[in-house]
């Protein structure tokens, strides 16, 4: 454990899996660091170690900074694999999106058609909205033990449901009545998918994904590791961080182990920067969907939110739009944006120390990674 000098009202501000969308953006991307100088200084704002990719037209940068493991001098792996929380959510959009394409869903198909009886009011809510939260389901992180409280770290290795987590979410008010007007960022959307899909296909989300996706792009470091507590292969440690009774002071837990099912189909998988950048260039360069399903995915939920089905975007100074995800898994952190014509691309993973929000550091990265190389 490693002791850390900050309040508990700091400590409070770490959440599981995110909000969706990219980090506002505050970096003109004219500095003239390199792409290592300024992944050195993402990681000394909050992080305990970090890595990242930078692809231009022209060549592709990988670089790491930080430590794998507090206590140790030891680099991060750059081979590392990580995980990438909400990052999971295109994943599932796009096999959602595919099963639409062959006919076994359809966009406006309901909750309560696929699911009956599991959402109140599920036949005025939409598989569409479900995706691109407006189906005013609540989110189900209120309804369990969270960080920095000894509970949630009690449950580390606990097997949740999402049946149980779905039933635990519906026990509050709806966050949009009627559905489809405001947008309110939810992980309860993604389970219900994750269960539409079992359904629609009579496989796990897990298997779609992995034969839909993960296999045909040969992503190999890239696993959905349902209950497994374990990161295959080279990674960095990631940690949690625990306030305990009577203490104002925050510790950092090793929380690398942990039961994913916490997750589940809004954010389990594991996977590497390459792997990430790979389906991202799949999906923008038109190789997995029609492109009238492209387009549906790219189509803001609500304007002024720049998030579609499962796909955010965030616009550089430079104006490129690039397209991706963000995820946050308690212990890791993770960003992976590509451009439209899918010449550029980023994406960078931290071990967070729970010391600072990294999100405006992490914008200016992508900025500069972007529009740096022009």
């Amino acid at each position: 454990m490693q002791r850390v000098r900050r309040a508990l009202a700091t400590a409070t501000v770490v959440l599981i899996m995110g909000s969706a969308g990219a980090a506002a953006a505050t970096a003109d991307g004219s500095g003239r660091a390199g792409p290592q100088q300024r992944l050195d200084e993402v990681v000394d704002h909050g992080s305990v170690g970090g890595l990242a990719l930078v692809r231009t037209p022209h060549d592709a940068w990988r670089g790491t900074s930080g430590v794998s493991k507090l206590g140790s001098d030891r680099p991060v792996p750059g081979n590392s694999r990580f995980r990438a929380g909400s990052i999971t959510k295109t994943f599932l959009a796009t096999v959602v999106l595919q099963l639409t394409a062959e006919g076994k869903l359809g966009l406006e198909d309901s909750v309560e058609s696929w699911l009956p009886g599991v959402v109140p009011g599920g036949e005025g809510i939409t598989l569409r909205q479900l995706m691109n939260h407006t189906s005013g389901v609540p989110d189900y992180r209120p309804t369990i033990p969270l960080p920095p409280s000894q509970e949630f770290l009690d449950n580390r290795e606990r097997t949740w449901t999402a049946a149980e987590l779905i039933a635990r979410a519906v026990t509050q008010p709806p966050t949009s009545d009627p559905p489809g007007k405001t947008f309110s960022y939810s992980n309860t959307n993604y389970l219900l998918l994750g269960q539409i899909v079992e359904k629609a296909t009579g496989h796990s989300y897990a298997e779609e994904i992995e034969r839909r996706l993960i296999r045909p792009l040969h992503l190999r470091d890239t696993t959905m590791p349902g209950t497994s507590v374990e990161i295959p292969g080279p990674h960095p440690h990631g940690y949690a961080p625990l306030v305990r009774d009577g203490e104002s002071e925050m510790t950092l837990v090793d929380f690398t182990r942990m039961n994913p099912s916490l997750f589940g189909a809004s954010g389990e998988i594991i996977s590497t920067a390459p792997d990430l950048d790979a389906f991202f260039r799949a999906l923008l360069g038109g190789r997995l969907l029609p492109a009238h399903l492209l387009k549906e995915m790219e189509r803001p939920a609500v304007e002024g939110h720049a998030y579609g089905l499962g796909l955010a975007w965030r616009d550089t100074p430079c104006h490129v739009r690039v397209y991706g995800n963000d995820g946050d898994a308690v212990s890791y952190q993770s960003w992976s944006y590509v451009s439209a014509d899918t010449r550029r691309g980023v994406t960078i993973a931290l071990t967070p120390n729970h010391s600072a929000n990294s999100d405006t550091a992490v914008g200016s990265y992508i900025d500069a990674a972007i529009c740096g190389d022009r």
